[in-house]
């Protein structure tokens, strides 16, 4: 099993490596947000990550919100020093599997890797589909009716979003939180124009339309 720590402390993260090698694990480490979210999301698969959340170049909160927002699956373990329940919760809504505060026992770390590792969903799909679109997660394309979308980065982060979550209404408020991190302000139309624009791309060409609006609510993207 491979784990990535992503810990700008470095005795905390020495420390934490030396335990989990001692344990059977495989560790990487990263000392700021950019090269973790690099390695995460590089060829060699992760099978968990222990995030923290101030870090330099990208914070905690973002690196999780484009994980989720990617695809990727693999859990991931706050271990931070922020401990209010404001922020367990905005970490766990932000698609974190569990939170841990410092300073913390490291039999208490260890038992909580195992168990998140124990729980791990099968792997999942590399392709995603609903009605004649499809989602290739790691040619990092979309094809719909068999014609390739030309979609920029944060499109294909959406429009995997709303795949991955197909027939569920999100929110104006967690479509920020996972494509653009915590720090985007929702209150601009950033979301809704970022939704028209894709809408001319994924459905405008074709016969019927996937991406829906619910008034008041959100989007949802499923076949009608």
């Amino acid at each position: 099993m491979r784990i990535l720590i992503i810990e700008d402390e470095k005795k905390t993260a020495d420390y934490l490596q030396k335990g989990l090698e001692e344990n059977g694990f495989t560790v990487d480490v990263a000392n700021n947000g950019e090269d973790g979210l690099f390695l995460a999301t590089s060829e060699d698969e992760i099978d968990l990550i222990i995030l923290d959340v101030m870090l330099p170049k990208h914070d905690g909160w973002s690196i999780i919100g484009a994980l989720r927002g990617g695809g990727w699956q693999m859990p991931v373990l706050f271990l931070t020093a922020r401990d209010s329940v404001q922020d367990r919760v905005k970490g766990l809504e932000l698609g974190a599997d569990d939170y841990l505060v410092k300073p913390f026992a490291f039999s208490e770390l260890l038992a909580r890797v195992r168990t998140l590792l124990r729980r791990r969903p099968a792997k999942q799909p590399d392709t995603l589909r609903v009605a004649d679109l499809e989602v290739d997660l790691l040619r990092h394309c979309a094809i719909r009716s068999g014609t390739r979308l030309d979609l920029t980065q944060k499109e294909f982060a959406l429009l995997t979003l709303l795949v991955q979550k197909s027939g569920e209404v999100l929110s104006r408020t967690l479509i920020s939180e996972q494509i653009w991190g915590m720090d985007f302000d929702s209150d601009a139309n950033v979301i809704d124009v970022a939704i028209r624009r894709l809408r001319t791309k994924v459905d405008a060409p074709f016969e019927k339309e996937l991406i829906h609006t619910v008034r008041g609510v959100g989007y949802v993207l499923e076949a009608r």
